[in-house]
């Protein structure tokens, strides 16, 4: 994790105060459109409100002030990203591990390895795209949608509009997800009970506002078993990281490899020990609830900012391809997620 430095005569606190304020102000944006009964039903949450919005301003507004916001903008997107990401780990503990079993860990890991090598395969192989664009897109789908490629995004270095392209294919198949899954549900009864068909869609499904509304929309069991199964599949991001960390190392050009160390993601490593710290249940709920509500802020502040320095012009460029690929990912995670699901649970009846 990249360390502060200490502010010199170039960057007092009046060269960052600008950016972080304008960050701050679509965070809010975000969060009251979050709390619209209309807007929540379709599964927005705050971080995608937030780079929508960030989005919007930052091809209008944000051009003619960029210089005086600037500062701010990339100490949002670089360092509040990860010490959200670090906060993070206050939504979990590893007693959730033993609430979904060993046949939800086995499930969450079968569905994770397999949507990511697929993503890895697709993107370089059949749609030509480049390892990042492939990496970030293989994350949001095989993890936990933008948090996950936020927290990709240093570990690979990619740019912001990769990195916006890739948060656009969770935003689409992730919001189709919340009406889909419902609609399949009757069909499958035959197979799927309401808890073990929450853990299909906790494994399978992009972001965790989006797997809350589709579980909602089938049954309070339902709900329950698929936000368990989904929390435990975003316990999953720092071993993940820790990983493709050793993979951008091993794939480096030759002389840069030689003269580079992996770098340890210890954001990853620190999320993963909030984690453990948040199992002991040593903090008041007030507290946790605090940490949790600041986490989202910071997140969101992050997306925010990202929003702001994505152009639509670098979208376009990106063309239809990674949407194609996430598109391929989206019915694999329905129709393969789907099998893995019913052959563990067959296997571990």
């Amino acid at each position: 994790m990249a360390t502060l430095s200490i502010p010199t005569h170039r960057h007092t606190l009046w060269h960052f105060l600008p950016g972080l304020a304008l960050a701050g102000a679509i965070t809010a944006l975000a969060l009251w459109l979050g709390n619209i009964p209309s807007v929540a039903a379709l599964g927005l949450g705050a971080l995608t409100l937030a780079i929508l919005c960030g989005m919007v301003i930052g091809n209008t507004l944000y051009p003619k002030i960029w210089q005086h916001c600037d500062g701010g903008v990339l100490f949002a997107k670089q360092h509040l990203l990860r010490l959200g990401i670090i906060l993070y780990g206050f939504r979990l503990t590893f007693s959730q591990i033993a609430d979904v079993g060993a046949s939800g860990v086995i499930i969450d890991v079968l569905t994770l390895t397999s949507t990511f090598a697929l993503a890895c395969w697709l993107g370089q192989k059949v749609f030509g795209l480049d390892k990042q664009t492939s990496w970030l897109i293989g994350a949001g789908s095989s993890i936990c949608g933008a948090a996950a490629i936020l927290a990709t995004e240093p570990v690979v270095k990619a740019e912001a509009s990769k990195v916006t392209v890739a948060v656009a294919t969770v935003v689409i198949f992730g919001t189709l997800a919340i009406f889909i899954y419902p609609m399949i549900y009757p069909y499958v009864t035959q197979w799927f009970t309401p808890e073990t068909f929450g853990i299909y869609t906790g494994s399978t499904m992009h972001e965790v506002a989006q797997v809350v509304a589709a579980g909602h929309a089938i049954s309070p069991e339902t709900e329950n078993a698929a936000v368990i199964a989904k929390m435990l599949r975003v316990m999953m991001l720092a071993p993940f990281l820790i990983f493709l960390a050793a993979r951008v190392k091993q794939l480096a050009p030759a002389g840069q490899a030689q003269k580079s160390k992996i770098t340890i993601p210890w954001f990853a490593v620190l999320f993963i020990v909030v984690a453990m710290f948040n199992s002991l249940h040593l903090l008041p709920a007030w507290a946790v609830n605090a940490l949790i509500t600041l986490d989202t802020f910071l997140l969101a502040m992050a997306m925010a900012a990202l929003g702001l320095t994505t152009h639509f012009s670098a979208l376009k460029k990106a063309g239809v391809r990674p949407l194609l690929m996430a598109l391929v990912l989206f019915v694999w995670l329905i129709v393969g997620g789907g099998a893995i699901n019913l052959g563990i649970h067959h296997l571990m009846a």
